[in-house]
């Protein structure tokens, strides 16, 4: 995908000066003038960096608000790669190819290297599993020869957050952005700007238009989309998640319950709950048990293939049916329990957001501030530890020691964190530029129950792909009506699980802006509608 945009929209202009200037200000302000920056360090961030670098763009800035490259590969822990679609039939891998391709082949050789399988996680929902930390590694080895500071072109600066974007003539200039740590402020023009941030906050600061939420039937004439506004909640998106990451221990233990503890949250999280779940009097639709906590497989009959469970949805490394040594099994939990709806918060993270802006609770999202966001996040990630505690609790019934157990899992420390969960949630859904064009539901959605080519193929087309229409559960819904207790999902009346799609093509023209020059979008930051975003959303759609 990069590759082709890059070498498509001709926007990049090669200088022949490959000087670098820095400029201390009286606010010890550091400055660079550079022919493209790269806004985030995200996948689509590194792809979109190496790619500029190999076709020879000569100043290339990439500035990361944290201090991890690798988006949902690595920051977000999602160490499954999800890239099925419907062929005859059957869930099998859409083709990779371009640095998707590139970076898989590094992860296989990678795993291969370490335990002696190139896919040792025998997983239910992925063909390639990948440690976070030893990927974020892989993805640094892919941009470290286009670094300046091995003679290349690329200058990384890392723990920066953009505060402000100039602009003149309807023309994106330059970014400004302040350090999350101590440095100075950092302050970059640009010839071109790419947004590959996570909430495409360049495009929002720069003043170009964008979207967020459901849109409207009468927007782009979408068949699922709602008819009246009275339908939908502006803030509903896809959910967030925070993923874990779990390591094989040779002791039992039961983490602490987070503050705000309740275990009826999770009672749908597994079959073993059952029936406290429908003792709970949870409402009709809500989202209820299904599966088992684990089940000892190694999906003899690959993903997809078999039952799933907690344990092998997302298994990233099989020690037990691989024969591997003691402490290598490698599980990541995204359990759809552990969906973190995007509004009708809980009262004390609406209390907390009030009281860092009057109104702050109702705004989406993409509209709040970094600082805002973080109080939604912290209450995420209680949501996610509590899921936890549930599995090593309630849902743990086992006490033979040789058993897969949740109890004798634990938080991994590869991220570095005080919390030891990733660094970032898993983002489904965010900003959506307004761009030239939006891609819509009637651009991608099956018509027949047949999945083969979309009705409608672009003119303009940068990379292929097919996936589900595909929304988490968006709403919240407190028991009794009481924001203060227990809450459960529920899907809107006009979201749905997998509606299928035919193969179709990214338009290059949904990464430019219709009113703003001088800016593309990447990442999730893409021209499309809210419904089509629930399907370009996966690794190998950001590379």
């Amino acid at each position: 995908m990069i590759r082709n945009v890059l070498r498509s929209a001709r926007l990049l202009i090669l200088s022949v000066c490959a000087v670098w200037p820095v400029v201390a200000s009286a606010a010890d302000e550091v400055t660079r003038e550079v022919d493209l920056l790269v806004v985030g360090g995200s996948e689509s961030a590194v792809a979109a960096s190496v790619q500029a670098a190999r076709l020879g763009v000569p100043r290339i800035a990439i500035v990361n608000d944290i201090a991890w490259l690798g988006g949902q590969f690595t920051a977000e822990g999602l160490g499954a790669v999800d890239e099925w679609t419907i062929y005859h039939g059957r869930r099998e891998p859409f083709p990779r190819s371009g640095l998707f391709l590139e970076i898989m082949n590094r992860i296989e050789q990678r795993m291969r290297g370490k335990y002696g399988h190139a896919r040792p996680g025998n997983s239910f929902c992925a063909w390639t599993t990948c440690e976070p930390r030893e990927t974020e590694r892989l993805f640094r080895e892919l941009l470290a020869p286009y670094q300046r500071s091995n003679g290349g072109s690329v200058e990384l600066f890392e723990d920066y957050e953009p505060v402000a974007v100039d602009t003149a003539d309807e023309r994106v200039t330059g970014v400004r952005f302040v350090s999350t740590k101590s440095a100075p402020p950092l302050a970059i023009r640009a010839t071109l700007t790419i947004d590959a941030s996570d909430w495409g906050d360049v495009i929002r600061l720069s003043g170009a238009r964008y979207l967020r939420g459901p849109d409207l039937k009468s927007a782009f004439n979408e068949p699922s989309a709602p008819t009246d506004a009275s339908q939908v909640e502006p803030n509903e998106m896809n959910p967030i998640t925070y993923c874990m990451v779990l390591r094989e221990s040779d002791r039992a233990g039961v983490i602490d319950p987070p503050r705000g503890y309740d275990p009826r949250t999770y009672f749908g999280a597994t079959i073993v709950t059952a029936e406290q779940y429908k003792a709970v009097g949870w409402p009709k639709g809500t989202m209820g048990p299904f599966a088992r906590p684990w089940i000892e497989s190694e999906m003899k009959n690959g993903p997809y293939g078999e039952t799933p469970s907690v344990y092998t949805h997302r298994r990233l490394v099989d020690r037990r049916h691989l024969n591997l040594p003691a402490g290598s099994e490698l599980v990541l939990v995204n359990w759809p329990l552990q969906d973190y709806p995007t509004y009708n918060f809980p009262r004390h993270v609406n209390e907390a957001l009030e009281a860092n802006e009057p109104g702050a609770s109702r705004k989406n999202l993409v509209d709040m501030t970094p600082s805002q966001r973080r109080i939604v996040f912290d209450d995420a990630k209680r949501h996610t530890l509590g899921l936890l505690h549930y599995l090593q609790t309630l849902a743990d019934s086992s006490d033979d020691e040789n058993a897969v157990s949740f109890r004798r899992m634990e938080l991994t420390d590869e991220f570095g964190t005080a919390d030891r969960l990733p660094w970032k949630p898993y983002v489904r859904e965010g900003l959506r530029l307004d761009a030239l064009y939006m891609l819509r539901e009637t651009d991608v959605r099956d018509r027949d129950g047949v999945q083969s080519w979309a009705d409608h193929m672009v003119h303009d087309n940068v990379f292929g792909f097919q996936f589900n229409i595909d929304f988490h559960p968006t709403k919240r819904i407190f028991l009794n009506d009481d924001n203060t207790g227990p809450w459960a999902h529920i899907h809107s009346s006009y979201r749905h699980w997998g509606t299928h799609t035919d193969r179709a093509g990214f338009p290059l023209r949904c990464l430019v802006p219709a009113q703003c020059d001088g800016l593309l979008g990447a990442g999730k930051d893409l021209g499309y509608t809210s419904i089509v975003s629930s399907a370009v959303r996966l690794h190998g759609h950001g590379m």
